[in-house]
């Protein structure tokens, strides 16, 4: 049934035009914005939906974009001169930037998360 649909993901925030800003300013992605909403243009004809939900948004607790990366010490380090904060895990044995070594410990990618203005998931990682 949905063999050729070109499905698409999306999710809530709290404030569109801080949205906006965060998407296009500090991650450095091609956003437009038709009827209150936002399309976040990903490489690879993949857009995502950022509609608005105002007080009623509750942040997503789990990692809602994944952007891999050539290398996660200079995203980590780029998007923390940005002012974006990472998360420390501890259950997950993140060093001092925040980013799960999994390569090391043999758990996957080496992988950092941060969270969007309205507080949903987002991580960069390095396979």
């Amino acid at each position: 049934m949905f063999t050729d649909t070109k499905a698409f993901s999306g999710f809530s925030v709290d404030d569109v035009p801080r949205a906006k800003r965060f998407y296009s300013d500090v991650l450095g992605l091609r956003v437009t914005e038709e009827h209150g909403m936002l399309t976040l243009h990903i490489a690879g004809e993949r857009p995502v939906l950022v509609y608005p939900k105002g007080e009623q948004h509750t942040a997503a607790s789990f990692t809602i974009l994944n952007f891999p990366v050539d290398d996660i010490d200079k995203a980590v380090d780029e998007l923390s001169a940005r002012g974006v904060r990472f998360e420390h895990y501890e259950d997950f044995g993140v060093d001092d930037k925040g980013v799960l070594r999994g390569k090391a410990k043999q758990m996957g990618p080496d992988i950092a998360w941060f969270r969007d203005p309205a507080g949903n998931v987002l991580a960069v990682l390095q396979e």
